[in-house]
């Protein structure tokens, strides 16, 4: 195995993570942001407010995209499996 499969196994790898999170990171950014906006215009400035909506929205979004995340996954590791077979 040559470096340069090496690294289009890590940038694969790379790009499966960030496929496989984006769903949730956005989320939870989009929640954080909402509720700090919120927060802002009502002036209640509880810290632990924005936790409970953004674990739940998390959560949900989770058990929506939980096919695709499977998915994505299950094909990567398809590919690394038939380059172990293979032998590169």
């Amino acid at each position: 195995m040559s470096g340069a499969q090496v690294l289009d196994i890590a940038r694969d790898g790379i790009w499966v993570m960030i496929l496989v999170a984006a769903p949730m990171m956005v989320v939870g950014l989009v929640v954080g942001i909402v509720i700090a906006l919120v927060q802002a215009l009502t002036q209640i400035q509880e810290q632990t407010l924005v936790f409970v909506p953004k674990i739940i929205a998390i959560f949900l979004v989770m058990l929506i995209a939980l096919p695709f995340m499977g998915a994505t996954l299950s094909g990567y590791m398809t590919r690394l499996a038939d380059m172990i077979v293979t032998g590169g």
